[in-house]
């Protein structure tokens, strides 16, 4: 009998240890994931762009495709890479959060010329649509475009998570960028399907609603959802500049600069009167209008260098 109490009392500290550990990994993922929030919104933003032209029934199956190959990306490339890269070359990650930094500052400052300064989109007809004539080919086209997409989205989103989680087990590593990596993909891709489709119910609501109010509201959401997609893409471009100023200024910092990241502590400080929020707000204000300077040096860089080089090795329609 007292073996079998001893059992179980290991078994219970057993599963004390486990449930500690779950509850480790669960903070330790929702802190990494807070960290990504201005690549989720972008992505966000910009996956539903690939949608457009296709029939409502395709929507759904369009997005699921998507969303199994941004796992894919996530845990059969991605996380054991991030893996290697903590164990056997930790001082590469300051180096290339700073790369994927200026990667969302180039994609952020981009964005605001293009408005500011609008030039003809050679990607479709002069509307920017495409000749559907083979619906299954332009749909495999456009899925393997948002999958390369979201392989640099993703590959900066575990970086940025690889950075937070503090050094220690590797499984315990894994095991929240596993959990990061499915509640980013299901995250992102289940708030672009509700936002696609919202149109159709609100379309449903205004024909089929039974009450004057219902059929208004269905009216209302295809009204809002073009602003929401708009506002979206607003938030997204502002938070990919003010996190990648961010990741860039705290990643100089961890390779021995500090002058930036001090500088911009000590402005918020002075003029944030106390008020932790203020300060803050101060920070990713500074952060953001780095981010956009960073931005449009890179700007030329991309389009003349990187560009070209990229077209050259990339086989089209890869």
């Amino acid at each position: 009998m007292s073996g079998l109490l001893a059992l179980l009392d290991d078994v219970a500290g057993i599963a004390k240890v486990a449930a500690a550990s779950v509850d480790d990994i669960g903070a330790a993922a929702a802190k990494a994931g807070s960290k990504t929030a201005g690549v989720l919104i972008d992505d966000a933003a910009v996956t539903p762009k690939y949608l457009h032209g296709f029939e409502p029934a395709r929507e759904l199956p369009i997005i699921w495709r998507i969303a199994r190959g941004s796992l894919i990306n996530k845990l059969v490339f991605l996380l054991p890479a991030a893996l290697l890269l903590s164990t056997f070359a930790p001082w590469m990650i300051p180096p290339l959060l700073i790369l994927g930094g200026s990667y969302l500052c180039f994609e952020g400052a981009e964005k605001i010329v293009h408005v500011l300064m609008p030039h003809d989109d050679h990607s479709g007809g002069p509307d920017g649509s495409h000749d559907i004539e083979d619906p299954l080919h332009l749909e495999e086209e456009k899925v393997k475009g948002a999958i390369k997409t979201d392989f640099i989205l993703s590959a900066e989103i575990m970086t940025i998570a690889l950075s937070v989680i503090e050094e220690g087990n590797i499984w315990m590593q894994g095991a929240t960028l596993a959990l990061v990596g499915i509640m980013v993909t299901l995250g992102v891709y289940g708030a672009v399907a509700v936002i696609v489709k919202m149109d159709d119910v609100g379309l449903w609501l205004s024909q089929v609603g039974r009450l004057g109010m219902t059929r208004a509201l269905g009216r209302g959401i295809v009204k809002f959802m073009p602003w929401l997609l708009k506002t979206l893409t607003v938030v997204g471009t502002a938070a990919m500049l003010w996190v990648g100023g961010s990741i860039i200024v705290h990643s100089v910092a961890q390779m021995g600069w500090h002058m930036p990241e001090e500088t911009i502590h000590h402005i918020a400080v002075a003029y944030g009167a106390g008020q932790p929020f203020l300060e803050w707000a101060i920070t990713a204000g500074i952060d953001f209008v780095l981010g956009f300077i960073w931005g449009l040096i890179l700007i030329p860089i991309g389009v003349k260098i990187v560009g070209p080089i990229w077209t050259a090795v990339m086989p089209k329609g890869a």
